[in-house]
């Protein structure tokens, strides 16, 4: 087996969730899902088949996040994970409805952040281990980082 680290591309202002599901249909309801909570969010979702034929499958409302994550999920080609990435939102805002999707099993990540993907590859077929979501803690807040993290809510409109 043979074990790597596959960094997902994307801009910085786009946010991405990372998820595993177990059947075909998933692609379609996902969709669903993103357009019913949050219809004015652009996306694009791509999901890794892991039988028959095999394919990367592709949904969205935005083109080109359509395609990035079709092109993120052919380079991790883990069966059954699924990508989504998207702007005009936040995954907060649609996480409770992607977890609430019948074929959803895990979310590995949902961030804006840098993420590498830990990948077992077995030969036939390969499968996501875990993810490194960012870079390390650098140290533990101060007072002035919480009166300026505490602000960034206000700013976004999440806290009053």
């Amino acid at each position: 087996m043979e074990l790597m680290t596959i960094a997902i591309e994307k801009p910085n202002d786009v946010n991405l969730i990372l998820g595993q599901s177990h059947f075909i249909k998933t692609i379609e309801d996902l969709h669903e899902a993103i357009v019913q909570t949050v219809p004015q969010m652009k996306f694009g979702i791509a999901f890794c088949e892991s039988s028959g034929p095999a394919l990367v499958r592709g949904s969205g409302n935005d083109p080109q996040l359509t395609e990035l994550a079709k092109k993120n999920a052919l380079t991790l080609a883990c069966g059954h994970s699924f990508l989504i990435f998207l702007s005009n939102g936040f995954p907060l805002n649609i996480l409770n409805a992607i977890k609430a999707v019948p074929e959803v099993c895990l979310i590995y990540c949902a961030t804006a952040n840098p993420v590498q993907v830990v990948v077992a590859d077995s030969g036939d077929g390969r499968g996501v281990l875990g993810v490194i979501d960012g870079v390390k803690s650098k140290g533990v807040e101060t007072p002035s980082d919480i009166a300026a993290r505490k602000q960034m809510l206000r700013n976004f409109g999440y806290k009053f």
